[in-house]
């Protein structure tokens, strides 16, 4: 089922999501909805608190995204109850965007190399390294369990720049491409 995304400036999106436990309710549908919902609106991540569940899980598929891995390296993967334990490297830049944040990418400055603790969809629990692009996504997605969004990590100046645009995310006065959940309803639509 596709899911509504939460937009820049609900609540849900600055909190801190929880570890959760394999009796979690309903936790294979809420992996099949977030796959659906990520596909469905074209996205390459998705993080549970974009969907409204503050717990630590989120998919990615940067499959056609890096063409540095090996062809039997999947690049599509659940994450659950990540933690991020390192970063490695010299900062680079790369234009970002986000489901939560449509219509705005900038160009973000994150290492190159991460390591993550997580379990699998099984609860298998898992200590890996990625890099490049895979890396990228994960710290992307990672950002929204710990309540931060690609737009804090905005210089000052160039967030002044976008607080229209994000100010009318947050108060519903956009077009949706996909089904969404604001903030704050526009004027007219209470």
């Amino acid at each position: 089922m596709i899911l509504p995304i939460i937009v820049y400036g609900h609540p849900i999106l600055k909190k801190v999501a929880e570890d959760i436990t394999p009796d979690y309710p309903g936790l294979k549908e809420l992996i099949e909805n977030l796959w659906d919902t990520m596909y469905s609106d074209e996205g390459i991540g998705l993080a549970a608190p974009q969907v409204n569940h503050s717990i630590r899980i989120f998919v990615i598929d940067a499959s056609s995204h890096d063409d540095n891995k090996p062809k039997d390296m999947s690049m599509k993967k659940a994450f659950i109850n990540a933690h991020i334990i390192e970063e490695e490297g010299e900062e680079w830049p790369f234009n970002e965007g986000c489901l939560s944040i449509p219509d705005i990418h900038e160009d973000i400055m994150r290492k190159p190399r991460v390591r993550i603790q997580y379990v699998d969809e099984n609860f298998t629990p898992h200590d890996e390294w990625y890099d490049g692009v895979f890396a990228r996504v994960i710290q992307h997605e990672y950002d929204h369990l710990d309540g931060k969004l690609f737009v804090d990590k905005l210089s000052p100046l160039r967030k002044i720049m976008l607080k229209r645009k994000l100010s009318d995310l947050s108060m519903g006065k956009i077009k949706p491409k996909y089904k969404m959940i604001f903030a704050a309803q526009p004027k007219g639509k209470r």
